[in-house]
């Protein structure tokens, strides 16, 4: 069975931001065209990104997916782990703020960024 490898960004029981990646199996479909099941979705937004955009510590409202269209995206974490996606990468955001938690810029949530000399595009999809 061919898997898709899922990058999830969530937040850990210590309420800091974590990359993982996950499998999910494409188990449908046929030799030619192996395909997982269907997910539901709950709307999608594009987004564009000047060069030089830099954003705060914050946390993701939704769980969402995000692919990157066009230029790169940088995603850091408090830890100060940090992953570049190109064009045609993904990751699923899901680090929500933990419940009952109250926002704390020095241990929640992830910033993102513009990489290089073209501007960011990218597709967020709701869970």
């Amino acid at each position: 069975m061919d898997y898709f490898s899922q990058v999830v960004l969530f937040t850990d029981t210590d309420g800091r931001a974590r990359f993982c990646e996950k499998p999910i199996a494409l188990d449908q479909g046929s030799p030619q065209s192996m395909l997982s099941a269907v997910f539901a979705s709950g709307g999608y937004q594009l987004r564009t990104s000047p060069v030089g955009f830099h954003s705060q510590f914050h946390c993701t409202m939704a769980p969402q997916w995000c692919f990157i269209l066009r230029g790169q995206m940088q995603i850091g974490l408090q830890d100060g782990v940090s992953r570049i996606f190109q064009p045609g990468e993904h990751f699923y955001s899901a680090d929500v703020l933990p419940d009952g938690a109250t926002f704390d810029s020095a241990v929640h949530g992830h910033w993102s960024r513009q990489v290089g000399n073209d501007p960011l595009v990218t597709l967020f999809v709701r869970a």
